[in-house]
Formats: C-alpha cells, sequence, structure tokens
C-alpha cells in the first residue's frame, strides 16, 4: 500500500439489526477494532439484544429502519444517510446487509464518500431480479468475501473483477473459545443443567439455530443408522439450538427421535448461554447443513476449544477443517456418510480425539482468529481511505 493514510476516521457501518448472528457479532468486534485503532465507530442499525455489546466496545448507535426492503425507506435512509456523513464527517461507508447497503450506495455516490461491503451469505435468486437486488453487494469500492468460496460465487454471478473482492475469513473470539479461559466448574454446571453430569458415553454436540437447512434430520437419520450398528450405548447426540418460530420444527424432530428410538441417545436442550462450555463438554462437534456455508463460524469455535469436528464436505468448511487432522468431511446430504464419519470419531478413541482437538487449535490460531479478521478488515480500511484521498489530490 503507498500513499497518505487518513488516521483516526469516522467509520460507519450499516446493519438491519443488532441481534444474535454472524454479520452482527461481525459488526461488533469491528467497532471494537476501529475504536482500539483510535477511530470513531458507528452503526446505523434498528438496533437489537447486542446494544450494549456496541456500547461497550466502544461504538455509537444510529436508529434508523435499516431492515426495511421498501424502496421508499430506503430512499428516505440515503438521504439521512446524506445529512449524517455531512454532520459528523464520516469517511467511509461499510455495508453489511442488502437493504442498507443500497442506501449506503447511493449517500456514499451522493457524498463522494467511499464506500465498501462485506458479502456474507449465499443470497438466493429464487425470485425475478433477485440478483439484480443481491448485487448491490458488489458495488462497493472493496467487497470483502467471508471465505474463498463466497469470493468465487461473487465473481460467477456478478462477473466482479478480483481485485475488487479481498476474502477476509470469520473467525473465533480467542479470549471467549479458550479452554484455559472456560472453566471446570461451569462445563459441570452446564452438563448438571442438561442432567449428563455422570454421563460416561461419549459426547456428539451439535449447535444450530432448530432450522430445516442445518441437517438435524440428516443427523438423527445418521444416528439411526449409529445406533442400530452399535446400540443406544455408542454415543449421547446433544442438539443445541432454538428461534424454531412456533415450535414446528422441534415437534417434528421429537416426532422423528421417538418414530427412530432415538431417545435414549438424543437430547433436544434448547438453546444455550455458554458455547464454550458447551464445546468443551463434548467429544466431538458436528455441522450437517443442507446448504454449503458461507464460512461456518460454529465449526471454526469449536476448534477453538479443541473439539474434534465433523462437518459436510461443502461450503466454508472446505476451508477450515482439515480432513483427517482436525475433524473429518462427510458427504453433503448423505445420511451414511455422515454416520461413517461418526462412528470413526468414536473409533479413534479419546486419546486421539484429543490430539486432533489439539491440532483445530493450532488451525485456527494460524488462520480464524477474530484478532486476524480485525487487523485485515483495519487494512481494507486504510488501503481505501489512502486511494480516496490520492484520487481526490489529483
Amino acid at each position: 500500500m503507498s500513499g497518505p493514510v487518513v488516521r483516526a476516521p469516522t467509520i460507519l457501518q450499516l446493519a438491519p439489526r443488532l441481534n444474535a448472528g454472524g454479520v452482527e457479532r461481525g459488526v461488533i468486534e469491528i467497532v471494537e477494532a476501529i475504536s482500539i485503532a483510535g477511530g470513531r465507530a458507528m452503526v446505523a442499525s434498528e438496533g437489537g439484544r447486542l446494544e450494549p455489546a456496541l456500547l461497550a466496545a466502544g461504538g455509537e448507535l444510529v436508529r434508523m429502519s435499516a431492515a426495511s426492503k421498501n424502496p421508499l425507506v430506503l430512499r428516505a435512509n440515503a438521504k439521512r444517510l446524506v445529512t449524517l456523513i455531512e454532520r459528523e464527517n464520516i469517511k467511509l461507508l461499510h455495508a453489511r446487509s442488502r437493504a442498507p447497503a443500497w442506501s449506503a450506495y447511493w449517500a456514499a455516490r451522493r457524498t463522494k464518500t467511499p464506500f465498501i461491503t462485506t458479502y456474507h451469505g449465499v443470497y438466493n435468486e429464487n425470485l425475478p431480479l433477485k440478483r439484480n437486488y443481491n448485487a448491490i453487494m458488489t458495488k462497493g469500492d472493496m467487497v470483502i468475501a467471508v471465505s474463498n468460496y463466497i469470493a468465487d460465487l461473487i465473481q460467477k454471478r456478478h462477473n466482479t473483477p478480483p481485485d475488487k473482492i479481498v476474502v477476509i475469513h470469520r473467525g473465533a473470539d480467542l479470549q471467549v473459545f479458550s479452554e484455559m479461559m472456560t472453566s471446570i466448574s461451569r462445563v459441570s454446571m452446564l452438563a448438571r443443567l442438561w442432567g449428563v453430569f455422570e454421563e460416561e458415553r461419549p459426547i456428539l454436540l451439535f449447535p444450530g439455530r432448530l432450522t430445516r437447512w442445518k441437517g438435524h434430520t440428516l443427523l438423527l437419520d445418521a444416528l439411526a443408522q449409529v445406533r442400530s450398528r452399535r446400540g443406544d450405548d455408542a454415543l449421547l447426540a446433544i442438539i443445541v439450538g432454538g428461534d424454531d418460530k412456533g415450535g414446528g420444527f422441534r415437534a417434528e424432530l421429537e416426532k422423528t427421535i421417538t418414530a427412530e428410538n432415538l431417545g435414549a441417545m438424543v437430547k433436544l436442550v434448547g438453546h444455550c448461554d455458554d458455547m464454550p462450555a458447551a464445546y468443551r463438554l463434548a467429544s466431538v462437534v458436528a455441522s450437517a447443513s443442507l446448504e454449503p456455508e458461507p464460512f461456518g463460524r460454529t465449526t471454526v469455535e469449536a476448534m477453538a476449544m479443541g473439539a474434534p469436528v465433523i462437518a459436510p464436505a461443502h461450503g466454508g468448511a472446505l476451508e477450515t477443517v482439515a480432513d483427517g487432522e482436525t475433524g473429518w468431511l462427510f458427504g453433503p446430504g448423505e445420511a451414511e456418510s455422515l454416520a461413517m464419519a461418526i462412528e470413526h470419531a468414536l473409533d479413534v478413541g479419546a486419546a486421539a480425539r484429543k490430539a486432533i482437538g489439539a491440532a483445530g487449535v493450532a488451525r485456527v490460531r494460524e488462520h480464524f482468529s477474530v484478532a486476524k479478521m480485525q487487523a485485515a478488515t483495519i487494512e481494507v480500511y486504510q488501503q481505501v481511505l489512502a486511494e480516496h484521498t490520492e484520487r481526490a489530490a489529483r
């Protein structure tokens, strides 16, 4: 990078809401990085449960109807952003989602403010003109892709020049997801809460929202095969996750558990407030997403905690999981392949699982930490701001 760097600028990130989720957590993590670097971190959003975390990280909330897709609201938001940019001397806009990205893009063009995006997901294109709507996430001076998988998707869908895309993997917070920082007393407390304190079987943890595409039904199909070959004593599977609005999918899973006689092998425990303790309790952590994960943060967080992982061989898992070294990959959507991976994890024994877990910790520390993600994002900010300053000086 050459040329002048704008120091301690005001950066505005835009996200629909600030509830739990990968986008929202990324916003807070970059707020923290901007503040540590001496800049001013602002966030335009409808707000949500993470507002206290935003303030604690040094951020300022600008409350805005950022989740709305109504064209009139998008235009009104753009006008408000123009005023905000000029009043607060905002030097760069960073959009994290499509609806607020449109407003930010229009405001950035009007004020000649640098504009970047983070392409977080595999946005569907099942409706007419949806690709055009999604394309706003490629209109930035720079586009951050959360994985190589997403970078390839951006190029294929939108013909975005490779030199406009930078891959910055998401990461685990190693101050939170650390065996050393997760006491045995916390693990014991969680085990008692779940009724598994005296459990002698290996524990397979399956974290993820209760939504169909996360592969819960596929997991149950695989566990039924494991049970048919090894019996109830083979393992205990703990399914962690909430957000099943209406409870319909949970009821469907409970019905399947009963139909497949998995009641002695499977526990549905709902939301967990202490995921580091949950990962430390686990013998192995599994993911079974039916669609490719853009990145797959839960897999990386499990690895950071020293847990061997099982994941489908597509999407971000192909980049995060070293097959046979930090865990095992299986054929996406294939219950038999998942069952074989689970049985292999059981067969290698506790000592080998511990060694594989240690390899996972090392891999996360080298490639997938929040600190690395923060530093790489700040570098993108500096690069874009420097290039903007150079162009303005010509």
